[in-house]
């Protein structure tokens, strides 16, 4: 083989390589957050849950093939109102000495039709139950942080019936209709 097509050939792989790369983001807690609203009577109450973290494994080059995990900690809900919170914690709730963590992992990344816009199913997990749920995630963007960290933004939103887990309580004055959103800053790894 001449020189030529030697380098030839071997750009020709590093290239293909280099395309199918992927870059890791670990969520950053302090820049993100997990929020939910549930109607109580006849309005909302929101929460949040503090205590978080995950992973994003992201093709650039076709944001399709990305994957997220990440991990929830039950005890970290914030309502604002301490005896509520406790509440929570309880069996008719999050049974959270039991079943201490939500777990979501993705299965299929879809594009939509709107810009860097995309439907991703996974599987999430409470209370020892495992549904499937699609949520709406936008891509914020990319770009340089503090101290030249490299950064990535999301935005996902989806609803639950929190009985399809086993989370009766508080009915009929609490609704089973969970809004959920979620903003992540993640770093790139």
């Amino acid at each position: 083989m001449t020189k030529p097509l030697f380098l030839t050939l071997a750009l020709a792989i590093s290239s293909l390589y280099a395309a199918a790369e992927v870059e890791i983001y670990k969520i950053d807690p302090t820049h993100s957050s997990v929020k939910f609203s549930i109607r109580h009577f006849v309005a909302k109450t929101t929460g949040s849950f503090n205590q978080f973290e995950g992973t994003l494994t992201v093709d650039r080059d076709d944001l399709s093939n990305s994957s997220v995990e990440a991990i929830i900690t039950v005890p970290s809900v914030n309502t604002a109102n301490k005896k509520r919170d406790t509440h929570l914690q309880e069996d008719d709730y999050f049974a959270s000495e039991k079943h201490p963590l939500i777990t979501f992992k993705s299965t299929h990344w879809a594009k939509t039709d709107k810009k860097d816009s995309f439907k991703v199913t996974g599987h999430l997990t409470m209370l020892e139950t495992t549904k499937e749920v699609i949520l709406n995630v936008d891509l914020l963007g990319f770009g340089p942080g503090m101290r030249g960290a490299q950064l990535s933004g999301w935005e996902a939103t989806t609803q639950i019936d929190r009985t399809e887990w086993g989370i009766l309580g508080g009915k009929p004055a609490v609704g089973t209709e969970v809004d959920i959103t979620i903003n992540i800053e993640a770093i790139k790894q």
